[in-house]
């Protein structure tokens, strides 16, 4: 990833332009190394774009302030208010995780207190929902009994991997349960190109309907179950990149959801 493609990744996830995606940039990193030791940041600096390294400059000295002082350090620099520069920083940091290798991004979060949950999207302490919550879910949602819920839960995750780009697969992968996986897995497998693949709704349905031996109807009432509960394992932020590379009509699948 070159600087040109970070700094785009960040303004279009954060809604500004390029300017202001430099400006979150390095508002955020140059906070983030106040917290790191000097080899610390060069880990990160070593797999990072050379126009966006020498924001990690530390003198070596960290400083363990927690995630609010973070953020009031972030918004400060960028010139913006706390809300705004948490929803930055979030970005940014989301951003890092894809430009870097999973190593160095689990060594950076295994140094950052729970706090940070709110603005990293994922990290070794981050909790992940057991497969065995993640099919109760599904199953009050829909209504249905826990192997019904479970064979759902695997039909509609493997449709969803097959039609979205196999580095977004790989992201869902890392943050949901090890039985949760394998379906991700299959679907992954079985888009041969690799990248997002548009179906429309209506066909997306057609097929969970023919797998699970099903009606349209219900088919819908399934997957309604099955993607709010995925969000809720995976949190907005990857839940977000992942149905942005659906065809517009999908967000009818997670507004208003079944409580459980």
């Amino acid at each position: 990833m070159d600087h040109e493609e970070f700094f785009t990744l960040v303004g279009t996830a954060a809604g500004i332009d390029r300017a202001e995606a430099e400006q979150a940039t390095r508002a955020t990193l140059q906070t983030l190394a106040q917290r790191l030791t000097r080899g610390e940041a060069l880990d990160l600096v070593s797999e990072l774009p050379p126009e966006i390294g020498p924001y990690l400059h530390t003198e070596g000295h960290p400083d363990p302030f927690d995630v609010e002082e973070f953020i009031r350090r972030v918004a400060e620099r960028e010139g913006v208010d706390e809300e705004t520069a948490e929803r930055h920083a979030a970005v940014v940091l989301a951003t890092l995780r894809r430009a870097v290798s999973p190593k160095a991004y689990h060594d950076l979060t295994s140094l950052l207190p729970r706090s940070f949950a709110t603005v990293l999207p994922a990290g070794p302490w981050v909790e992940i929902m057991p497969a065995q919550e993640f099919v109760r879910r599904v199953a009050a949602r829909a209504d249905v009994d826990q192997e019904e819920a479970r064979r759902t839960t695997e039909v509609v995750l493997e449709l969803l991997a097959e039609h979205i780009a196999a580095g977004q697969v790989d992201d869902l992968t890392e943050l949901v349960d090890q039985p949760l996986r394998e379906p991700l897995r299959r679907g992954k497998e079985r888009n041969e190109s690799g990248k997002a693949r548009a179906m429309p709704l209506d066909e997306f349905l057609d097929a969970v309907a023919e797998r699970l031996g099903i009606d349209f109807v219900e088919a819908r009432g399934r997957a309604r179950a099955v993607f709010p509960t995925l969000r809720e394992a995976v949190g907005d932020k990857e839940f977000t990149d992942t149905t942005s590379q659906l065809p517009p009509g999908y967000s009818a699948l997670w507004f208003d959801p079944v409580p459980v």
